[in-house]
């Protein structure tokens, strides 16, 4: 894997914190900060992934009987302890 040296700046505080946890979690803070943006890139991705789903729900929301059934389903498979006896 090819990496660019790049240059970002920080103010003081956040980067006493990133110098703190890189020792914490012996980790150079250039791949704290490396790990840091992967996961944030990551979460961005899974609510894009997340909004394009309750957008597709709300343009073609499901019938009630493909809600039942798949009530029923979960049932079958998840102990009875779990379930909200409201549902």
């Amino acid at each position: 894997m090819s990496m660019k040296v790049i240059q970002v700046p920080i103010d003081n505080v956040l980067l006493g914190a990133v110098t703190r946890l890189a020792k914490v979690r012996r980790l150079t803070r250039a791949a704290l900060i490396r790990e840091a943006c992967q996961r944030y890139l990551e979460r961005i991705e899974e609510e894009e992934l997340d909004r394009k789903y309750v957008e597709g729900y709300r343009r073609k929301p499901e019938s009630a009987s493909v809600g039942k059934l798949g009530e029923r389903m979960a049932k079958e498979v998840w102990p009875k302890e779990d379930w909200n006896e409201s549902w």
